[in-house]
């Protein structure tokens, strides 16, 4: 079995079969979405010096069979792009946005039985954004107040950014990530390192 703590440089399909049943309370997921308007050559990827091979990958439905086996409760994003079980229980992320031709929000899939939850926050105010579908630390941390529980281990199939990362690590949680992109690995982990500097900055200073 795989170390807790660590993201590791793999196909998450690999990853997740070295993990017995129900071994994560929380998976919190964010895989690609398979759009055609976000494939290469639209000009936006490559700003970020993006192939588009990313988002190619949108996940088989093995994946969500895997994803359901390890973890006992899950907060799936991009929900409206896959063919998930019914629910009456979901989240919104307003996006504050005002460009009237990007999305307002994005919805995101639970089994957790709370009602409908909206966080409202627009993405700008983070200045090392390194992927293009990137979501904020603050959203994670928001997540984690209301949908998990002390000692959880969680779950992230594609690390991306490393925002979840650096937010369970700030908040004490035990987690397991993997990024299939090798780029994309090596610019997160120095991100997650350089806050985790800040992190250790923050509590030398308190104490």
């Amino acid at each position: 079995m795989l170390e807790l703590n660590k993201i590791y440089l793999i196909d998450c399909m690999e990853g997740m079969k070295e993990f017995p049943d129900k071994y994560f309370e929380l998976a919190i997921v964010d895989p690609p979405y398979g759009l055609k308007r976000l494939e290469k050559g639209s000009g936006w990827l490559e700003s970020y010096g993006d192939t588009g091979k990313w988002n190619h990958l949108k996940p088989t439905q093995e994946y969500f069979d895997e994803l359901f086996r390890i973890s006992e409760n899950q907060i799936i994003w991009g929900m409206n792009n896959f063919n998930l079980p019914p629910t009456e229980y979901f989240i919104i992320w307003d996006k504050l946005q005002f460009y009237p031709n990007m999305a307002r929000a994005e919805l995101a899939w639970t089994n957790i039985k709370k009602p409908c939850n909206m966080y409202e926050k627009r993405f700008g105010s983070e200045p090392d954004r390194i992927h293009p579908t990137q979501k904020p630390i603050r959203l994670y941390e928001w997540l984690l107040s209301h949908y998990a529980k002390k000692g959880d281990k969680i779950l992230d199939t594609h690390v991306g950014s490393g925002s979840s990362i650096i937010a369970f690590e700030k908040h004490g949680f035990e987690y397991c990530g993997f990024e299939i992109d090798k780029d994309y690995y090596e610019a997160s982990m120095k991100r997650i390192l350089k806050h985790r500097e800040l992190l250790k900055q923050e509590v030398l200073n308190y104490e």
